[in-house]
């Protein structure tokens, strides 16, 4: 499906978000991490060099020689991953493309955003303080929301996917890749026409 070859200097960031550390990997927060994992998979990308705070890979991806990253600063910290590997490349915002989980999105939905508020989000808030701004293209992967409104949020994103709702979730990671993939090839008009 994805065609890998060596990749130079990187023109594109990819930041798949999530928290660092076995008892997280099958929760809703690390949606993120998940999609890393299936890349891995699919692109034979492996992210396991340990630069910039981050488990990282690079490769060619849509037609471009793109860097990957999974902060391993914990969730509300991963904008200083992301900065340090912005100024390293000398990338744009606009150049940097988030892949995280969203509660305000039932299980399984797909969104692509071309910037916009953290919505709540610790990983997206601390790379908007962090990164200089908002204006960075997203893939946010529906993870539901919490069963009733006094649910703690923080507890919900935080509690393990069911083996049915980890089932549900493998059509929606591929199309995430699928989206981070026409963002890179074609643009994130066309990626949003495709995916939202």
């Amino acid at each position: 499906m994805f065609l890998r070859r060596k990749a130079g200097p990187a023109s594109w960031l990819v930041v798949f978000l999530g928290n660092p550390g076995a008892k997280y990997d099958k929760t809703r927060h690390n949606a993120g991490f998940m999609a890393a994992d299936l890349l891995e998979k699919s692109a034979r990308i492996r992210l396991n060099r340990v630069k910039f705070k981050a488990l990282t890979g690079s490769g060619t991806f849509g037609g471009e020689a793109v860097f990957f990253m999974k902060p391993q600063t914990f969730m509300n910290l991963s904008g200083e991953a992301v900065a340090a590997a912005m100024r390293f490349y000398k990338l744009p915002l606009e150049r940097v493309i988030v892949v995280t989980d969203d509660t305000a999105l039932p299980l399984g939905k797909l969104r692509v955003r071309r910037s916009g508020s953290a919505g709540g989000h610790n990983g997206l808030k601390d790379i908007i303080q962090k990164c200089g701004g908002d204006g960075f293209p997203r893939v946010k992967i529906g993870v539901g929301a919490p069963p009733h409104p006094d649910y703690d949020l923080a507890d919900w994103v935080l509690s393990s996917l069911t083996p049915k709702e980890l089932k549900e979730l493998q059509q929606p990671l591929e199309s995430a890749l699928g989206a981070v993939e026409a963002i890179i090839k074609s643009g994130i008009d066309k990626a949003m026409n495709l995916y939202n």
